[in-house]
């Protein structure tokens, strides 16, 4: 129902904010005590890889994490604007495999499994994650159940 959209510019001192905002979004939709550790890990780990993809692709564009709180859900998207392949433009429940070659020093192989093992934590941490991948970018989506609220007699 209601969504909080951030957006930022794509340095890693940023990951930290947008990981903190999640979890408190993630608390107040409903999420949870025990899983907002992994709410934060996984949002930080999302982050973290489409600021390496940005910054890697020289794309000056902001990250975009959206975060929406549905009926029996809580979702997060983490959007990046790293063009991706195939024909139709779209991967869909697997892994992107769109890391090229990266600053700092990375070959193209180094900077691809970087973006996979990426992929598997985030995996590891969240059992509804769906990675998608098209021409205008790519967006991890992430979704956690929310608890039910007890009525009280």
């Amino acid at each position: 129902m209601a969504t909080v959209e951030l957006r930022f510019s794509a340095q890693p001192e940023h990951v930290r904010t947008a990981r903190l905002v999640a979890a408190a979004v993630a608390r107040r939709a409903g999420v949870d005590e025990a899983v907002l550790d992994e709410v934060r890990l996984a949002v930080g780990e999302a982050c973290s890889r489409a600021v390496g993809l940005h910054r890697s692709h020289g794309i000056t564009a902001p990250v975009t994490v959206r975060l929406i709180e549905e009926e029996k859900t809580f979702a997060i998207e983490v959007g990046d604007e790293v063009p991706g392949p195939g024909a139709d433009g779209s991967v869909s429940g697997g892994v992107s495999g769109r890391c090229g070659a990266s600053g700092g020093g990375l070959d193209e192989s180094e900077a691809d499994d970087e973006d996979e093992m990426g992929l598997a934590v985030i995996s590891g941490l969240v059992d509804d994650v769906e990675v998608r991948s098209g021409a205008d970018g790519g967006v991890i989506r992430m979704s956690w159940p929310k608890t039910p609220v007890a009525v009280l007699p």
